[in-house]
């Protein structure tokens, strides 16, 4: 899979990660979720994110884990107020996903970001955290999340994007690709929207030219397509869908050019 740098260390990640909202909030280790979770460390995949809100989500990905010889890069957030609370969610957090060092913990919708992100720079010192960022999956967030990028140092910012919802390219990917801050890309898919646009609908010539095979293949190369993205994360308890997504890694992506065109040809401009 290709891969692409974490501008704040020049570590290279896989550019197709798996999120785990909803997917993953089961009980147990189902046998649909072990074969996505083996086919995802395969494919080359690396970059798994979860959060304390997803239920189960991060108890269930610390069991897939540690039935694979693979190296993961567990990403999780923390999600409460209070200095005090944020430490102990932490610590659950690391013990659910089996793990004495988190490789990105970042403030989940901004919750109580100004108390936590100092906590967060204590762990990262103390190297108990590797990377600490934020996240939101609304664009009424986005001035508040530019603020932060510009002031605060972050090494990652996690936010919606996809060819449908563009308007993170007004300022927050601008944001982020001037203050050096690694990009994860929520809801890829728009929640199944994008497939219900293109239903029905072939696959046009030039998607051969991207190396696509799918629709899926499409949407997530043209969000790779821009610059300032590091890594879409996708999430899914499908082993075929997996398969799908993790092929997008592989490859061409589009130009500037060819992404309006895409935009144009679905009627999305």
């Amino acid at each position: 899979m290709t891969t692409r740098a974490i501008p704040s260390s020049g570590e290279r990640i896989p550019v197709i990660g798996l999120g785990t909202w909803q997917t993953f909030d089961v009980d147990g280790t189902p046998a649909p979720l072990r074969e996505v979770m083996r086919s995802f460390a395969a494919a080359g995949g690396r970059v798994i994110d979860s959060s304390p809100m997803y239920g189960r989500a991060e108890e269930v990905v610390g069991a897939l884990v540690a039935d694979l010889d693979v190296q993961m890069f567990l990403a999780t957030k923390v999600w409460t107020r209070g200095r005090a609370e944020g430490i102990a969610e932490l610590e659950r957090s690391m013990q659910r996903m089996r793990t004495d060092r988190l490789d990105l913990v970042q403030v989940h919708n901004l919750l109580d970001v100004e108390t936590h992100l100092p906590t967060l720079r204590e762990w990262k010192a103390a190297g108990r955290i590797r990377y600490l960022g934020i996240t939101h999956y609304q664009s009424s967030a986005f001035a508040d999340m530019e603020r932060l990028l510009r002031s605060e140092a972050l090494d990652f910012v996690q936010l919606p994007y996809s060819v449908g919802v563009r308007e993170a390219e007004k300022r927050l990917l601008p944001a982020a690709a001037d203050t050096g801050a690694a990009v994860l890309v929520m809801r890829p898919f728009e929640e199944g929207a994008l497939f219900r646009r293109v239903r029905g609908r072939p696959l046009p010539q030039w998607a051969a030219e991207i190396d696509c095979t799918s629709w899926a293949q499409v949407f997530l190369k043209w969000i790779l397509g821009h610059p300032a993205v590091t890594c879409p994360i996708p999430a899914t308890s499908d082993p075929e869908h997996l398969h799908d997504n993790v092929a997008a890694g592989r490859g061409r992506v589009p130009d500037e050019t060819l992404r309006r065109r895409i935009v144009a040809e679905l009627g999305l401009g």
